[in-house]
């Protein structure tokens, strides 16, 4: 078997006074906290853009005619593009320069933020989002990183922790910075607003990021990006049709079973290539596993939760989309407040990997569970919830986005980049699909019309009555789903940490031995 642990050595990273003093040891940048300022700006760029469509699912609805399946297309088209193509772009911005793929995916990204707020049909709309999604994934490979290339070892804790506050940031505050632009215009105006964002931050990497690569990087991995773009579409599509078809169709088994076929040519094709984007070689180091597990699942929770209760402070309780939105934001608020602080860092170090991981998805899950069974008696049991997801997100995310970092070569920022996320991405995709099937199964059983989404039955109904049934079936389903997803969260979490702890002993055990010798 030929992988790419037998290849030579790969070069240090480029150098430059900064980061590579004479004597060897690593220093950090004299202007990293600058940099990471600029890096984070573009980050929040591409990161606004995963929730910044949810509140727009009701205008979207009624001018575009979209179906629910429309609206979860518009929503995993940039995220599935963006999940097969990280790795790659990973591998590219090791080989061909970081600051190179910053500036490219900067201006990939404003090109279809043009084309996605001038699109005239719900086709045109997803393809655009997919084109962003090809900007988008040069830019979540590079910002990080570039932030493990200009701190040091004992400095990257902390700043990661802010590259994480700086992710939930744009992940929560989608919403609301939706709804406002909903309030005072037309639904592309969330995306043309990111035309002047990019400008500044493509203006900003250019003046103050500095370059680096590995110049002998490995070469993209072409053939595994598009296996792994055509298995993971096709495995949401299979869950996303569900409902709709049954999940005994011949559509939805023909779908999923070409995913599962398409993914395992994928493994296959990873673990015989010399240059894979994916090593496999990586998932035999239990911190790394451990980690990755978790960060998926953290995701799969954030980004079903808020897709699901956008809808329902919308079409359930009535509020316009700046009044959802400012619902939503507390979540963001909570991770900004201890991450920035620090205090997240801090009761990380105090806690170590493992136990951070237990604690922080353990209230993500407890998060879920007041949003599912106490929303229904008031607004105070949903900000409880979003508080404790934000917690959770606060204490679990940096730690893992650190503990995948750390475990791949550090000439590696690149891939190791685009794995973090790669998973990152696909488990928030996931996450919308998973629950938003579980939740179109429940409502589709419960409601008493028939129709494609909840806009639809409502329109359909032919009395208060009939509304409030509907109402209610949409509710249940809420509750139903994302139950589902603490569950999924919760043993997620505690798999993480065990397998992170088995990593901490192993390790320990490993410096015994060589202390001995």
């Amino acid at each position: 078997m030929t992988t790419s642990s037998q290849q030579q050595p790969a070069a240090a990273p480029d150098p430059s006074p900064d980061t590579a003093p004479a004597d060897g040891a690593p220093r950090g940048h004299a202007r990293r906290w600058l940099i990471l300022g600029v890096i984070c700006l573009a980050q929040l760029t591409v990161l606004l853009d995963n929730t910044v469509l949810n509140v727009a699912i009701p205008s979207l609805t009624r001018e575009m005619d979209a179906s629910t399946a429309d609206i979860q297309w518009m929503i995993n088209a940039y995220s599935l593009v963006q999940s097969g193509l990280l790795l790659s772009a990973g591998n590219a911005a090791d080989r061909y320069g970081r600051k190179k793929m910053l500036i490219v995916g900067l201006a990939l990204f404003g090109a279809g933020s043009l084309a996605a707020g001038l699109a005239q049909s719900s086709g045109q709309l997803i393809a655009a989002r997919a084109g962003m999604g090809v900007g988008g994934a040069l830019l979540l490979t590079t910002t990080l990183a570039v932030v493990m290339q200009i701190f040091t070892p004992e400095e990257q804790p902390k700043a990661i922790g802010i590259w994480s506050a700086v992710n939930s940031l744009g992940f929560a505050a989608g919403p609301l910075v939706g709804g406002f632009m909903l309030n005072h215009f037309w639904w592309g105006s969330i995306f043309l607003i990111n035309l002047p964002v990019a400008a500044l931050a493509l203006a900003a990497v250019a003046a103050y990021v500095p370059e680096s690569r590995n110049r002998q990087g490995d070469r993209p991995d072409l053939v595994g990006a598009v296996l792994s773009t055509i298995g993971m579409t096709a495995l949401v599509y299979a869950i996303i049709s569900g409902p709709e078809h049954g999940w005994t169709s011949g559509r939805v088994l023909a779908t999923a079973g070409a995913a599962a076929v398409v993914l395992g040519v994928f493994a296959y094709w990873e673990s015989r290539i010399p240059y894979p984007m994916l090593d496999p070689h990586f998932f035999r180091n239990r911190r790394f596993t451990g980690a990755v597990g978790g960060l998926v699942l953290i995701t799969f929770g954030m980004g079903g939760a808020l897709f699901l209760l956008t809808q329902y402070l919308q079409f359930v309780l009535g509020y316009g989309p700046l009044e959802a939105g400012l619902r939503t934001a507390p979540m963001a608020l909570t991770v900004v407040a201890l991450n920035f602080t620090g205090v997240g860092t801090k009761w990380s170090a105090k806690m170590g990997t493992p136990l951070s991981i237990a604690v922080g998805m353990g209230l993500m899950a407890a998060g879920l569970v007041s949003i599912a069974t106490l929303t229904g008696h008031g607004y105070g049991g949903t900000l409880l919830g979003l508080v404790l997801i934000g917690a959770g997100t606060a204490i679990g995310s940096p730690v893992m986005a650190h503990a995948v970092m750390s475990s791949v070569p550090r000439e590696k920022a690149g891939v190791g980049a685009g794995i973090n996320g790669t998973l990152a991405e696909f488990g928030n995709g996931l996450g919308v699909a998973v629950l938003g099937a579980v939740l179109n199964a429940r409502f589709a059983a419960l409601v008493p019309v028939a129709a494609a989404s909840l806009p639809a039955a409502l329109a359909a109904a032919g009395s208060d009555r009939e509304r409030a049934e509907i109402t209610g079936a949409f509710s249940s389903g809420l509750e139903t789903s994302l139950l589902v997803g603490s569950v999924a969260v919760l043993l997620g979490g505690l798999l993480a940490a065990s397998l992170l702890h088995r990593a901490d002993r192993a390790d320990a055990r490993a410096a015994r031995t060589q202390a001995d010798a």
